[in-house]
């Protein structure tokens, strides 16, 4: 595993931050022809569950013999794990490799005048991913939107289905305040005549993205509407759903927990129903073997029994809902919280979510420059300060609750998913025994 250390031209491209628009990557993707255009894609936005619904269609298609290319972030341990094919990822070897290329090429584009200034990290992963696809001659692309839609980097596919996951509060300074304005980003991806699925349950939300799907003249499949139904029961050791389709029934117990993944997996079976009637031979059995053997860390991930230790990058209010629901079902009882969090977050909404589930709360922060350090975090929620332990880095602070555990309490790690990917770093060699 390098360090992003080991990809100078990358880590110097995070000092650019985010800048959202197509110019610059059109520019780019011209200069190697053109690589995301020799590919079939399946396009995955939303504000939560877009990572789930890409790692359970990637396993469903590679399960019927399909090679597969996978693009998600953000990355847990390893900048490699945003960019697959057929579930391994990308060689660190093949990735240096790649990332001269487009350096180079960027050169080029900058003396000749065709960059409005330099690349962005997302940008250069995005463009690199295309062109490992290529190369790797695969039968299909899943991607994950890295941030809202309409101007991501990865909005420069013609995709054969476009996914909308849900639409909530977040990154509203960048996709806009209310929840009409982040669906109106988040639909850009919908393009003319291609079939959009929509997992989006809030009226105000379904309002544009049903407007923007009638302006493009794209079929709208609402998951969760019309004939369409999900129920769920509980069973030992996790929750039975049943999806009814007009095309019949399906009957499933996702590997990944809570139940949003119930409805993460009905997304996926919606979206694979459309791709089979597009003429991609799926069978129902495989289908749902996919949704019932996915595996994507970090999202309610369990380590350990003495004491559990559970992980989840909730990231946002809704994020952090699921999170609570989750514990009062599963555990019902006080935990020891290991939380962390951006600075651009809505830390309180967050925090009131998930600090009632805690009998000691540990405050830290991933080693990011955009991370709220342990004061800032207290400062803001001063009615939890009697449970309060501030601890300056994830691995003191992971040490921590195990000992206030003693082996007994369960302790809960959320937040942002850059702090889960610094715990799961921490915690897998324990794990492993070493």
């Amino acid at each position: 595993m390098a360090s992003l250390a080991s990809y100078p031209y990358l880590q110097q491209a995070q000092l650019f931050g985010i800048r959202l628009g197509l110019e610059n990557i059109q520019a780019a993707l011209e200069e190697f022809e053109h690589p995301h255009l020799s590919f079939p894609v399946i396009h995955v936005a939303g504000t939560n569950g877009k990572g789930s619904v890409c790692a359970m269609l990637d396993r469903i298609f590679r399960l019927h013999g399909f090679r597969t290319g996978l693009y998600t972030s953000p990355h847990l341990v390893d900048v490699r794990e945003r960019i697959r094919v057929d579930g391994s990822l990308i060689k660190e070897k093949e990735l240096k490799e790649l990332l001269k290329e487009i350096e180079k090429k960027e050169k080029r584009l900058k003396a000749s005048g065709r960059l409005a200034g330099a690349l962005t990290y997302f940008e250069i992963l995005t463009v690199a991913a295309f062109i490992y696809f290529r190369r790797k001659k695969v039968d299909l692309a899943v991607l994950e939107v890295g941030l809202g839609g309409r101007f991501d980097a990865t909005n420069v596919v013609r995709p054969q289905v476009s996914v909308i996951t849900t639409v909530s509060y977040d990154h509203q300074q960048y996709l806009g305040t209310s929840l009409s304005q982040i669906a109106f980003e988040k639909a850009g991806i919908i393009k003319g005549k291609v079939p959009c699925v929509c997992g989006v349950r809030n009226r105000e939300a379904l309002r544009v993205i049903r407007k923007r799907c009638r302006e493009e003249k794209a079929p709208l499949i609402l998951v969760f509407g019309g004939n369409r139904k999900l129920t769920g029961e509980e069973k030992e050791p996790g929750e039975v759903f049943c999806y009814l389709t007009e095309n019949g029934r399906y009957k499933f117990s996702p590997s990944l927990l809570g139940r949003h993944q119930g409805e993460n997996a009905a997304i996926s079976i919606a979206v694979s129903e459309v791709m089979k009637e597009a003429g991609w031979k799926l069978s129902r059995e495989k289908i749902i073997r996919g949704v019932e053997s996915t595996s994507w860390p970090g999202r309610l991930e369990v380590f350990g029994s003495h004491p559990p230790v559970v992980l989840d990058g909730c990231h946002n209010e809704v994020g952090a809902r699921v999170v609570s629901e989750f514990w009062e079902k599963s555990f019902g009882r006080p935990a020891i919280l290991v939380f962390g969090v951006m600075k651009d977050k809505e830390i309180e909404k967050i925090a009131r979510r998930l600090f009632p589930l805690a009998a000691r709360i540990i405050l830290t922060r991933p080693g990011l420059e955009r991370a709220a350090s342990p004061t800032e975090i207290a400062a803001r929620l001063p009615e939890f300060r009697g449970r309060y332990f501030l601890e300056d880095d994830v691995p003191s602070a992971i040490r921590l609750a195990l000992a206030l555990s003693g082996g007994q309490i369960p302790v809960l790690v959320a937040g942002s998913l850059f702090l889960v990917g610094e715990a799961r770093l921490f915690l897998l060699p324990q794990a492993r025994g070493e």
